[in-house]
Formats: C-alpha cells, structure tokens, sequence
C-alpha cells in the first residue's frame, strides 16, 4: 500500500503516471475551526449550499406532508383548477419524469454499458490505477463484499422476489415486451404460456440487475479513481472534468457538479433506506404481528441510523468492511438455502436459461422507441436507470477507495461482468423459487396474494419464505439482512458525501460523517411521511435526471484521462 501524501490522504501515484500540475490544493477553499469539542473542515461553499437545502427540504416535508404528498404522487386533475390529465399537477413528479425522460435514461444507460465493453478491448485497459507499480489495497473476497453490500445489498433484499413474480403474472399490463400471460380471466393457469411468461420475467429482472447499472457505477468509480490515484486531483466528481473545464473546475462549474452529486447521493441513498425500513417493518410484522405502519418504520430508521452512526466511529476498515464480509456471508446461506431447499436442479436450470433470455433480450429490452409495454419501460427500467444514476456518486467513489492497484481491464471486468452474474443467479434463486411456488400453488401461494393479486412488495420476500422449511428463521435472518445492509449502505453514503463536501478530503473530521448520516435518516423519514413509496421514487428521479448528463460528459473526461496515462506509461 502506498505511502499518503501530505494533501489530505490521496496516495502518491507508484511508478508512472501522468500528475495534473495544478495550483489548487485539497482544502484551499475550505472552512477549518472547532466547535466545542467537535472539528468542522468543510469545502465552502459545496457543504453551506447542499446542508442548507436538505434541512430546508427536511423541514418542509415534515411540516406540509399534504403538500409534499401532492408535488411527489399527485392529484386529481378533476379537482385543481387548470390542471389537465397528464400534467405535472396531475401525474406527480415521479410519474411526469419517467413518462417524459424514458428515452433519455435508457439511452443514457446504454452508451455507459457500450463505453464499458470497449474500455475493456482498448488499449487503455493496461493503466493500472494508482500508477505503473500500485498493487490492490484489498483482496478479491473484501473487494467484492464491499462492492455488493454498497451497491445492491438492500435492492436484492426487496426485488429478488417481486420482480420475477411481479412480471410473470402481473395482471396490470406491465408484461415486459408484452409477453404472454400465464393466467386467463378466471385466474386459472394457462400451461401452455407458463414456460414463455417464466423465461421473460426472469430476463426482464436480470435486465434491472445486470450490465447497465454497473456499468453506471464503473463509469462514476473509473472517474475517481483515474483523476485522484493517478492525476493527484482531489476525490470530488469535479476533478473528472478538469480535462474540460481545467482550472475551472475549481470555481463554480465544480461547485455545482458537486452539488448535484450530493443530492443524487442523498436522495438515492433515502431511496433505499426506505425500501429497507418498509422491508424489514413489514417482515417484523408478518413473523412477529409487530404494526407494518410509517410510525414504526420512522422508528426503524432512527434505530438503525443510530447503529450506522457506531459504524461511523470505527472507520472504513473497522466498519464498514467487517459489517460488509458478515452480511455477505450470512447472505450466502440464505441463497444456499433456498436454493437446496427450493430445488437446486430446477433453479439452476432457470439460472442459465435466465442468462440466455438476458442475452437475447437485452436489445430490444434497451431500445427506448416504439415500445408498447410503457408500463414496464416507465414505470420500471426508468425509474431504475435513475435509481441507479443518482446512487452513482456513492457506489462509484466507494468503489473508487477500495480500487486502488487494479488496472483498467480488470477493474471494469469485475465491477461490471462478474457482479451481474451473481446478480443473474440471485434474481433466479429467489425469483424462480417465487415463480414455481406460484405454478405448484396458483390458489394458495402466498407469493401470489401479496404480488398478484394484491400489491404489498414489501412482503414479498416473505411471502416466499414460507412456502420453505424453517419459514420463522429465514424471516428473520431476511430482517436482519436488510437491517445490516441499511447500515452498511448509510454509514458508506455518509463517508463519500462528507468527501465531497469536503472538497475531497478522505480524513475529514468524523463529526462531519455524523451529520450526513443523521440527515439521510432524516431525509428518509421526510420522503416516507410525505408521500411514501411514491416520494421516495419521485426524488430519486429528480435528481437522476441533471446527473445522468454530468455522467456522460464524464466519459469524455474519462477517455482524455486515459489517453494521457498510456502516453505517459509509454514515454
């Protein structure tokens, strides 16, 4: 591992590599004092714009929820004045973005999976981050724990059934490409369609799970990872566009691409804290009668921040890490045994003819025009591709910290392939034992009652579950699942926006983690007292939108980066 730099704890390049000269300094703008006992080092004025706002933000969901409610789902068009059908004021925010921008986000999506692929071909695959001599800081087993806990850990919790089952039988006109449905009107099923509905809703899932969303981290990591490890520039999103922008990137260009990045982080990350508290809320509530309502989930949230705050105390490597390896070991067992105990034959025939589907779907799956099937494009895939986008910040410098001494080649290789075929294999152990419990039980399965026939996605996990052996445990190993990952995810969102907001400090004060994690809680909580599922997804959108054009510029920086490191690596 290298020795820090006096600039704040970036590693000195090992080796060759082509250091940026710049005049700036990590923490030149900075605001350095003490108050009381705790130490403030904050980038002025990147944290006073993005603090202010969320607590502004905070404040009003909390104080008009009414209101909030109306901006994020809706309402009747029937009953304000001037509003048509379709409108904003109508539809929501969620709604207008996702039936507005679809094309944009699915395109968005597809040129960073092909920028990936032909990174991997180029030339440019042999730069090694952190110079011609850095060696990895992690071990593989580390590596990836790290990476999944972050990057989908409480996602696969609550889509890994709802997905597949959802797709398969959904009677809301959702079927991905329009494919056949297993049920006729009397609710009886059709055997001759169930094959066909079955192979496109677990193609239809691993889309979501697979190239494009890693890519879309591995785009935002590179970025990082390039400018700060190889070019000496601070760990900021800003620094990606010095080859645009040079020593304007410093100025306000730079403040507001940081700015945006904090709250694609804030509210993507608010996102998942609140699938997670619903998740958790509604498996205490099935295995245990607990209430499965916003009250205890409000309390779920402050508990749990709580703990990720204790995370916060003991560091990367003495947190986050260890939370990481525990849960992905514990979620190992869990896979395995729904696997053994679900038919390990069967599903793993759905597994590789699941990545055949993939394959031979993905096309006309990305394609954003003509498509019939709008409410699985918008409603599901652009909703997702913003999902992701705004989580990019976070994943993508997470990722970038722990990616030190891989090259090019390899790093893009098992950030982007070898995660979506674990992803691939969850989706078709969980979603293949939903669908066949469904198949063998059309009448009784409980998948079924909570999906189909009435929407809770929150129980949908557990649904599945009890359809298995040993249905309490695994409901609460499930719980405790999500309960960690929420951890593990608030306490790393925390490390990566203190980072920017401290103008790309990696050893800010902890005090200053303290108040990010506190206020993803907070922002978590406004989102669901104001509007529920529906908000969460509104600002996720929202903030998707702007920061899915600051990521393709991003790709030119990218490629200018690495022109410059072959170059020099040559000379």
């Amino acid at each position: 591992m290298a020795d820090e730099t006096d600039i704040e704890g970036i590693p000195t390049p090992e080796g060759a590599a082509d250091i940026i000269e710049t005049d700036y300094r990590i923490g030149q703008d900075n605001i350095q004092t003490k108050v009381g006992p705790f130490g403030i080092d904050i980038h002025n004025p990147v944290f006073v714009i993005s603090g202010l706002l969320v607590i502004a933000f905070v404040i009003f969901a909390l104080a008009a929820p009414g209101t909030a409610n109306a901006i994020f789902n809706g309402v009747d068009a029937a009953e304000v004045e001037g509003c048509e059908a379709g409108a904003f004021c109508d539809l929501g925010m969620r709604a207008y973005l996702t039936s507005n921008f679809d094309w944009f986000f699915l395109w968005g999506a597809n040129i960073f999976v092909i920028f990936c692929l032909l990174l991997i071909v180029s030339p440019w695959g042999s730069v090694r981050l952190g110079g011609t001599d850095a060696t990895p800081d992690y071990g593989y087993a580390g590596w990836f724990a790290m990476l999944f806990a972050a990057g989908m850990g409480i996602g696969l919790m609550f889509f890994g059934v709802l997905e597949p089952a959802y797709y398969f039988g959904t009677p809301w006109g959702d079927e991905p490409l329009g494919t056949v449905r297993p049920f006729g009107e009397d609710g009886a099923l059709i055997e001759g369609n169930v094959e066909e509905a079955r192979r496109m809703a677990l193609a239809a899932t691993s889309f979501h799970w697979a190239l494009h969303p890693w890519a879309i981290y591995a785009v935002v990591a590179l970025a990082l990872a390039l400018f700060s490890y190889n070019k000496g520039l601070p760990l900021s999103i800003r620094s990606a566009f010095y080859p645009l922008l040079g020593e304007r990137v410093w100025g306000w260009w730079g403040h507001i691409i940081d700015t945006v990045a904090v709250f694609a982080t804030l509210f993507g990350l608010a996102t998942s804290l609140g699938f997670g508290a619903q998740q958790a809320n509604a498996g205490m509530s099935y295995v245990y009668g607990l209430p499965n309502n916003v009250t205890v989930q409000v309390i779920l949230i402050v508990a749990i921040t709580a703990v990720a705050l204790v995370s916060v105390l003991r560091g990367l490597d003495g947190g986050v890490k260890v939370l990481s390896e525990i849960n992905m070991v514990v979620a190992l067992l869990l896979l395995l045994f729904v696997l053994f105990t679900a038919g390990a034959v069967g599903i793993l025939t759905d597994f590789f003819s699941t990545l055949g589907a993939y394959v031979q779907e993905i096309v006309p799956l990305s394609n954003p025009h003509g498509r019939e099937d709008t409410g699985y494009m918008q409603g599901w895939t652009a909703f997702y591709w913003a999902w992701w986008i705004s989580w990019s910040p976070f994943v993508g410098m997470f990722i970038a910290r722990v990616s030190r001494g891989r090259t090019v080649r390899e790093f893009i290789t098992c950030v982007l392939i070898v995660p979506s075929i674990v992803c691939i294999f969850w989706m078709a152990v969980f979603g293949g034992s939903a669908i066949n419990d469904i198949i063998a039980n059309p009448e009784t399965s409980a998948v079924k009652a909570n999906v189909i026939d009435s929407y809770s996605p929150e129980l949908s996990l557990f649904a599945m579950l009890e359809s298995l052996p040993l249905a309490a445990i695994t409901s609460t190993i499930g719980v405790i699942l999500v309960i960690v990952f929420f951890v593990t995810s608030s306490d790393s969102g925390s490390l990566v926006i203190d980072t920017i907001t401290a103008g790309g400090k990696v050893d800010a004060p902890v005090s200053q983690r303290f108040f990010w994690c506190t206020f993803e809680g907070l922002v978590a909580i406004a989102l669901l007292v104001g509007g529920g599922l529906g908000a969460l997804q509104a600002m996720v959108i929202s903030t998707g939108l702007p920061f899915t054009i600051i990521l393709l510029v991003l790709c030119y920086g990218i490629l200018r980066g690495l022109m410059s490191e072959k170059q020099r690596a040559l000379s």
